[in-house]
């Protein structure tokens, strides 16, 4: 019997649950490693970020025999300028745009309290406690919205401001940047020939998803700020360039993010006009079939493949466990596991497909 699989693999899983109990019940003794790893795991995400973000850059110059370290400065170089660039033409603006927003919230609440004691007035069909539930939204709503929107705007500030004033993150990037190609072969090195080589493709899979996710989605989320901009601004819809920087934050996260991108936009545009709820929905349909038929397909390609269902999924069990950071690493996470344990799998069965021709 225990020369049967499944035996074998019973046994494998009892003892991996063995492990998890054993460092659960010691997990004192990991707590320094764990508060070190705390320390340096922003700086190290922030400049890994960065790094899939800068790379096609720093190889461009290198492919036209810049040397590397001046491929890296001209990288800095850029970094900055982007930064400068944000900080002095597009913030401004922006904290305005915000500033008068939720000044004019009260007078929208209001807006739309007249129009839904109006309906209630002339109208018998719908019963009384719809109406009282409504009311008590209605009241809520102005705390509601100025709470999001205060939290939204320090979290934005907040992360923008440690990722590019801490000390470690152009550390960390300029050794990512100088050094990459030293990775493989240094993790490789301790294996035989033969292990080195699949824990070299196995690392590649893993790179080229990251770096696919990663650069994909941010130029999926531009050009989608983008179009956002340009088709808000033809409308005359007000605070345009607050509410296309927020659907482009909001496009980060796959699938979902564009129907939460679409909401204050649809909450101003109907209390400017009504028609502007048309406009913005046709705005966000052209925005979604550009960036669904040509954006996505020539940037990520087939990396990913992964189902609209299976993101969704993903998304809500990571919101409801790490909140939002969890929504926005659930799905690379998700595709880096997924592409472990795909050439894992392809490994095992080209291993017994060598075997049994080995037999024949």
């Amino acid at each position: 019997m225990t020369k049967k699989r499944w035996f074998q693999v019973l046994v494998g899983l009892i003892l991996v649950f063995l492990l998890i109990y054993l460092i659960y019940k010691t997990r004192f003794i990991f707590d320094p490693v764990l508060k070190y790893i705390g320390a340096i795991a922003f700086p190290f995400i922030a400049a890994g970020l960065l790094y899939y973000l800068t790379r096609p850059i720093m190889k461009l110059l290198v492919k036209y025999k810049t040397p590397k370290l001046v491929a890296i400065l001209v990288v800095f170089l850029v970094l900055i300028g982007v930064v400068y660039v944000f900080t002095i033409f597009i913030v401004p603006i922006a904290q305005d745009q915000s500033t008068r927003f939720v000044k004019n919230m009260p007078a929208m609440i209001s807006g739309a309290q007249d129009v839904i004691d109006y309906i209630e007035k002339n109208q018998s069909i719908i019963p009384k406690e719809v109406y009282g539930t409504i009311d008590k939204m209605m009241a809520n709503l102005q705390t509601y919205i100025e709470g999001f929107m205060t939290f939204l705007f320090s979290f934005i500030s907040q992360v923008v401001g440690f990722v590019f004033s801490l000390v470690l993150v152009p550390f960390f990037l300029f050794f990512m940047l100088k050094d990459d190609e030293k990775f493989v072969p240094f993790v490789t090195q301790i294996f035989e020939n033969k292990k080195a080589s699949n824990l070299r493709s196995l690392l590649q899979k893993i790179d080229h998803t990251l770096s696919a996710y990663i650069q994909g989605q941010l130029l999926v989320s531009l050009s989608i700020g983008i179009m956002l901009f340009i088709g808000y601004s033809i409308i005359e819809l007000n605070y345009a360039l607050t509410l296309a920087l927020f659907g482009m934050i909001m496009c980060v996260v796959p699938f979902v993010g564009p129907f939460i991108a679409v909401v204050p936009a649809m909450v101003v545009g109907v209390f400017q006009d009504p028609m502007n709820v048309v406009w913005i929905a046709i705005i966000m349909i052209i925005a979604q079939q550009i960036e669904g038929n040509f954006i996505s397909p020539n940037i990520m390609g087939r990396v990913l493949r992964i189902h609209p269902l299976t993101i969704i999924t993903i998304i809500l069990a990571a919101g409801s466990i790490a909140g939002f950071i969890g929504i926005l690493f659930a799905v690379p996470f998700y595709a880096v596991v997924k592409a472990i344990i795909i050439h894992f799998y392809e490994t095992y069965r080209d291993t017994r497909k060598n075997k049994e021709d080995a037999l024949i």
